[in-house]
């Protein structure tokens, strides 16, 4: 990646151009990696967890929401 986003990355929907996701399968389970770029020019870590949804591929909207607030009050205490 040398500097850019890895091939596994894809930008989250509904979360803008700087959250991104990893999506990684391990021994046929599926974790999922958010993370944000560009805030202060630093990598931050998000959210991670195994994807166990009940309705097809969404991501669980418990995680959606942990996700939502977690970068609130990231960009809130980076001001």
């Amino acid at each position: 990646a040398d500097g850019g986003h890895p091939d596994i990355a894809k930008p989250l929907h509904g979360f803008g151009a700087g959250v991104l996701e990893l999506a990684l399968r391990h021994r046929g389970d599926a974790f999922r990696v958010v993370y944000a770029l560009q805030i202060e020019d630093e990598i931050w870590i998000i959210h991670a967890f195994q994807k166990k949804s009940k309705s097809g591929i969404a991501t669980p909207k418990t995680d959606i929401d942990l996700i939502r607030e977690r970068l609130k009050r990231l960009r809130e205490a980076l001001r």
